[in-house]
């Protein structure tokens, strides 16, 4: 048998075992998340009235994330678990399914938007590009969706929850003017952003930059030397004075291509590295959404400037 067998065989007696029994003493809502973009929401929207445990950390890819024993202790105990979905944690699929029959309310946030406005994928099963964190306004719907969960689950704190989300959509409305305004600064010929993959498309729809990945949507995908060559020659055809790392991708693909068109004759800088699939470090600005929005901004208008 192997370990994925295991893990689903330890998470099904875990489930039977443990389906109504709570990880803590009080009477609080327990909450798991799967990203850190929708730890920091619900914990922004829960306050101190829900128990949240985050499955993922600082600089975790959830393309490629596999739950531990831990992490199947943890849903398993979970009144409300909340995930991105549009098959972004692609890995924890399998014991998602595994928890349909157990008492407990599983919230894909990504599934509740509407499709129609989504951008395509042919790298996901859901054909969907995932990554819809990077337009706000999808991100204030998933808000808007926190709260109705937590309320239905929670009634008596109906109002703490709809009050704590009234306030942090006013931070999200601060937040969109706020990098409004910087990105306004960056002419429109400049706003050509190259990743080391296509986390960013929604930005890019969201403020006119054209986005370029070098692995495409998922980082289960590496990058090839064609795929090196033709993004090089796109850097220098565009005159692209930056590029970027990813914090939760390992920066030796943006180096190599960094590489190639240096080869080429042609200047281009590492203008920095980016949050794109989780949050800085907890504690940190960046470690929440809005600071790591912010910081993202800043750090590709100043470097494409």
């Amino acid at each position: 048998m192997n370990i994925k067998k295991i893990l689903v065989f330890l998470f099904v007696l875990s489930v039977l075992g443990c389906k109504n029994e709570k990880s803590t003493t009080n009477d609080r809502l327990n909450v798991v998340t799967t990203t850190t973009m929708i730890t920091d929401l619900v914990k922004n929207v829960g306050g101190d009235m829900i128990e949240v445990q985050g499955l993922m950390g600082a600089g975790v890819d959830p393309h490629l994330y596999k739950a531990s024993a831990g992490d199947v202790t943890k849903l398993s105990r979970a009144d409300i678990i909340f995930y991105n979905g549009l098959h972004l944690e692609g890995k924890l699929v399998e014991v998602f399914e595994k928890m349909g029959s157990a008492t407990k309310t599983q919230v894909a946030l990504g599934e509740r938007l509407d499709k129609s406005t989504l951008i395509g994928s042919d790298y996901f099963a859901s054909n969907y590009d995932p990554h819809v964190w990077f337009n706000i306004q999808y991100f204030k719907q998933f808000v808007d969706a926190v709260v109705e969960v937590l309320s239905t689950n929670d009634p008596k704190n109906r109002e703490r929850y709809a009050a704590n989300a009234n306030a942090y959509l006013k931070q999200l409305d601060a937040l969109e003017s706020e990098i409004k305004g910087v990105i306004e600064t960056l002419p429109k010929e400049k706003r050509i952003l190259v990743t080391a993959h296509d986390a960013f498309n929604y930005f890019g729809k969201s403020y006119d930059f054209n986005v370029v990945g070098l692995q495409g949507l998922s980082t289960a995908t590496e990058a090839g030397v064609k795929d090196v060559q033709r993004l090089s020659q796109f850097i220098i055809d565009n005159n692209v004075k930056a590029i970027f790392i990813e914090s939760s991708v390992p920066r030796r693909t943006i180096e190599a291509l960094e590489a190639a068109v240096k080869a080429k004759d042609h200047e281009v800088v590492i203008g920095g590295s980016l949050y794109s699939d989780a949050l800085g470090d907890a504690g940190t600005e960046e470690g929440t959404y809005i600071g790591m929005f912010r910081y993202n901004v800043h750090t590709i208008v100043n470097s494409l400037k």
